[in-house]
């Protein structure tokens, strides 16, 4: 069956350019976070004051208007769905009881996505705790794997029926790298390399657990997959000559890359997961061990003018995604998801342009054997960008953050990449 799937990524000419398909029932989808798009929200980060002055309130107010959100998605065309269901809202202490209200929330929104022909991939953690949790050391302190797993056992026994997808964790080497070495997430802490490794290790055996637990308990619709998501960038000296950024990147490198892979799929645990989430952005290269980024304080212009295209995060390198693709999946053998690309930029051509670029590549590794089931474009909607507050516009959908009633507007953006998802082919 995978042969076949992989066999129908197809190259067919189309006028002047190429039609690159995809297979009958690749998933194509879209993706948010609690935190970033629901607002009314409890957590380490609701007071956390971002780099443009604003927090996570009132966010997209999804709370409110998820059904809406919906709404949109099935004009986009979209199949998949990646959310997350926020910890915080459902326990109020270690191994409580699942807050009831708070839960038939989520299984309303569940059930309006399986009307509308949408299937959910659930994240189980985006970056966000309860208070209580942090209180009590956070994921620096072993106890938390239980409590985790604790709270993964309650949630799927009562999604069972409705969920079959799972995504333990988002970005873990994110998540502890923003807390413990540069100091952008809370706790805002820097340079603790032990916590980090920490982080990494207990987060790890959080995931083997509870993916050992969501394949025994089973699924009503059907065989579960569950895996982690990893943030593959690339680190690579500007210049090859410089020995201080080459030494930079291959520590980054391992401390980003081959350790979070290593402590989440390593020494056996590789066969408790079905898949690997991959979410892919582009690259890192170092000049006199500075990062050639925006976010670092260079301007889109001069990193162009040293031939580092960017969009307001990071380079692009959509050549990257096929050989990152087919070493992912030689190395430890499992099916893949593309769990979020996108690009942060107001510039709609260029977005357009990067995604084709991608998609391409992307479709390339599945023609060399690459066993790829589905992409989730990030993100649905323009959100709360963690450290950078509300300037970093990921979305299919404008919010209108000026206006106190959020209006959301397709951007061209948007109606690019639902072509794609009704079509299931990028013409080139």
């Amino acid at each position: 069956m995978f042969d076949a799937f992989i066999s129908m990524a197809t190259t067919s000419a189309a006028g002047n350019g190429r039609v690159l398909s995809f297979p009958p029932q690749f998933l194509w989808g879209t993706g948010t976070s609690p935190t970033q798009v629901e607002g009314h929200i409890t957590n380490e980060w609701t007071h956390h004051v971002a780099r443009d002055g604003r927090t996570c309130h009132p966010a997209c107010d999804s709370y409110h208007r998820y059904p809406e959100d919906i709404e949109w998605m099935v004009r986009l065309g979209v199949k998949g769905y990646r959310m997350g269901i926020e910890w915080s809202r459902l326990q109020a202490g270690p191994c409580g009881p699942l807050n009831q209200a708070e839960l038939a929330r989520y299984l309303d929104q569940l059930d309006r996505l399986q009307a509308a022909g949408i299937t959910p991939m659930v994240v189980l953690h985006h970056f966000s705790n309860p208070l209580w949790i942090i209180g009590n050391g956070g994921w620096e302190n072993p106890a938390t794997v239980g409590m985790f797993v604790d709270y993964v056992s309650k949630l799927a026994a009562a999604l069972r029926s409705r969920v079959r997808l799972w995504n333990t964790f988002n970005e873990p080497d994110t998540y502890a790298s923003c807390s413990y070495l540069i100091g952008e997430f809370p706790p805002e802490n820097k340079w603790r390399f032990l916590a980090y490794r920490r982080v990494i290790r207990n987060m790890a055996a959080a995931h083997v657990r509870s993916c050992r637990l969501l394949r025994q308990l089973g699924s009503e619709q059907g065989p579960v997959e569950v895996g982690f998501s990893k943030n593959w960038t690339s680190f690579v000296a500007y210049h090859g000559w410089s020995p201080w950024d080459r030494l930079i990147a291959f520590l980054s490198h391992e401390i980003f890359n081959r350790f979070v892979l290593r402590s989440f799929l390593g020494a056996g645990a590789r066969d408790v997961a079905t898949f690997l989430g991959v979410n892919y952005y582009g690259r890192v290269r170092y000049q006199h061990t500075r990062p050639l980024i925006p976010t670092f304080g260079f301007s889109r212009a001069r990193l162009a003018r040293m031939g580092v295209i960017c969009d307001d995060m990071f380079e692009r390198d959509p050549a990257g995604m096929e050989g990152t693709l087919l070493a992912l999946q030689t190395k430890y053998k499992l099916p893949i998801y593309v769990t979020e690309h996108g690009s942060a930029s107001t510039d709609e051509a260029f977005r357009e342009r990067d995604l084709t670029e991608n998609l391409s590549a992307l479709h390339r590794a599945m023609q060399r054997g690459v066993e790829v089931r589905g992409f989730f474009y990030w993100s649905l909607l323009d959100n709360f960008e963690w450290q950078f507050g509300y300037a970093k516009k990921f979305g299919l959908v404008a919010v209108d953050f000026t206006d106190p009633r959020l209006p959301r507007t397709m951007k061209p953006m948007g109606r690019f990449y639902g072509q794609i998802c009704r079509d299931n082919a990028v013409g080139r």
